[in-house]
């Protein structure tokens, strides 16, 4: 168990996701001595390049350029990802144990049906911790909120909210950079459509630029909830409509 809760957790189906997807919050919340975590559900042993030692390698690697407090894997099988009692219980023992107070995994849809089908398994997983009489090792558990994160989909309307990543860009770059298995010299990468000569990293970049457009800034992370947001003051709202 975690000495202390976590206050942010990313649920994601491959080494590198967390990355891509939600590296820059991350990257900042730990700054603000928030405490931190990544859940690989998988090991990435079916990646086309590296392999599942090389990863970890990797994975650990940027862990600690992010600030990371805690990496686990849950050691679920990659590309065969299934949201069934067995993987449900897998991921709850996993929340029980971290407790975290925020959980982001991917969005609904994707390109890699690991990635569709583990935000089915981590909001379900979400709810059935807190069951009592879940057959699940740990005390019940359930997170206060769950997040999707939304970057690189061509699919989804204009996100619930994006996080400032302006001054954490050049970290996660860096973070992404240490795997340099999956994206030394490729242009592309999972959702990550290519950008003409670009290579991937600085495709990252452009497309963070654009998510930090809008809401007027340089660089931003992009995420989608299913509630709406508590605002307690309406003149105090910000991001310029003209």
């Amino acid at each position: 168990m975690a000495d202390k809760p976590l206050d942010l957790l990313a649920v994601m189906s491959h080494p590198d996701d967390a990355e891509l997807l939600c590296g820059g919050a991350m990257i900042k919340a730990a700054s603000r001595g928030k405490r931190v975590g990544i859940l690989d559900l998988t090991a990435g042993e079916m990646g086309s390049a590296g392999s599942a030692e090389i990863r970890a390698r990797e994975s650990a690697r940027a862990a600690e350029i992010m600030g990371i407090e805690v990496r686990r894997c849950a050691g679920l099988p990659d590309a065969a990802i299934e949201n069934d009692a067995a993987s449900r219980r897998v991921v709850a023992e996993h929340l029980r144990a971290l407790r975290p107070r925020v959980v982001v995994t991917h969005w609904v849809v994707g390109r890699h049906r690991d990635h569709r089908v583990a935000a089915e398994l981590v909001r379900d997983a979400c709810y059935m911790s807190g069951l009592k009489k879940l057959d699940a090792a740990g005390d019940p558990f359930r997170p206060l909120k769950l997040v999707y994160a939304t970057a690189f989909r061509e699919d989804v309307e204009l996100p619930s909210f994006v996080v400032d990543i302006s001054q954490q860009l050049r970290k996660k770059l860096e973070a992404l950079a240490a795997y340099s298995s999956q994206f030394e010299g490729v242009r592309g990468y999972g959702e990550v459509y290519p950008g003409g000569e670009r290579d991937v990293l600085e495709q990252v970049r452009v497309k963070m630029a654009h998510y930090g457009s809008l809401i007027r800034v340089e660089y931003g992370e992009p995420y989608r909830v299913g509630e709406p947001f508590d605002v307690a003051d309406l003149s105090q709202l910000t991001v310029a409509t003209f």
